[in-house]
């Protein structure tokens, strides 16, 4: 009778662990916490990787890991090739950001980590567009007046904004130090860049959100709500009053349509 009794105990005890264990598991394995993309900005003509400090730190805030690449600005697809060489290196998903022509180099990564696709007052264009075709669509942009030209050895020219002209045709809503610096920081776009056509985008494929000036002198408004509504944008933010400079200008509101985004897509 003993050895029947313990059996018996024994097997009741085995029941209540396992449904422990069982009720332990279910609480020790909730569901993962989503993956963070990590943020990969871009910047464009006539500024530098500097230009996106301010949405940088923005970003840190919200923990969101984050690389300003610098962009050569020399041909569409040599600098995609620079940027994908970017993407390939980091691990988990990604959201890519660009500013300007930057906006075109991001267009060309495709890549099954990039989860999504910011463009700030960039160039979203379609395959065999070039951005010069694309701010030309529309009237308003006054760039093509205030650019200096130099010749390389190679035979194609690099275009700069004249330092004197760069606050109003760019950075009209920067201080005056600051749109000074900035003058004389900026990288040159090579015309090649300028005149590169597009491949495949990959806006056609992935959710976009644009964040755009209304007071653009480089890429008109018109422009920007055309890619937009081309692009079948999840989000569009225009901001009144502000210059192409946006990134430098409008750090907040850039900052929070790349969260935005970011969440939307973990």
């Amino acid at each position: 009778m003993r050895i029947a009794n313990s059996a018996k105990i024994a097997a009741a005890a085995l029941g209540l662990s396992a449904t422990l264990a069982s009720a332990g598991c279910a609480s020790a394995d909730p569901a993962p916490a989503p993956v963070k993309p990590t943020i990969v900005l871009v910047h464009g003509a006539f500024a530098e990787s500097a230009s996106w400090n301010g949405v940088i730190d923005r970003l840190n805030r919200q923990g969101l890991t984050n690389i300003a690449v610098g962009n050569p600005l020399r041909s569409v697809q040599g600098d995609a090739d620079a940027v994908r060489g970017v993407v390939a290196s980091i691990n988990g998903p990604v959201v890519l950001v660009g500013h300007s022509y930057g906006g075109q180099v991001i267009s060309q990564i495709i890549d099954p980590k990039v989860k999504g696709l910011v463009y700030v007052a960039a160039f979203a264009p379609e395959e065999g567009e070039t951005i010069g075709e694309l701010s030309g669509k529309f009237p308003g942009s006054t760039l093509g007046e205030t650019l200096n030209k130099v010749t390389l050895a190679d035979g194609s020219t690099d275009l700069y904004i004249k330092p004197e002209k760069y606050q109003k045709q760019f950075a009209a809503d920067v201080s005056a130090a600051q749109a000074a610096l900035d003058a004389r920081t900026q990288r040159p776009l090579n015309d090649r860049a300028l005149n590169g056509k597009s491949g495949a985008p990959n806006w056609k494929t992935r959710p976009s959100w644009f964040v755009y000036p209304d007071a653009d002198y480089n890429i008109p408004v018109a422009a920007h709500r055309f890619m937009a509504e081309r692009a079948g944008a999840r989000a569009t933010v225009e901001i009144p009053g502000a210059s192409h400079a946006v990134t430098v200008s409008q750090p907040d509101v850039v900052a929070k349509v790349i969260v935005d985004a970011a969440g939307a897509v973990s």
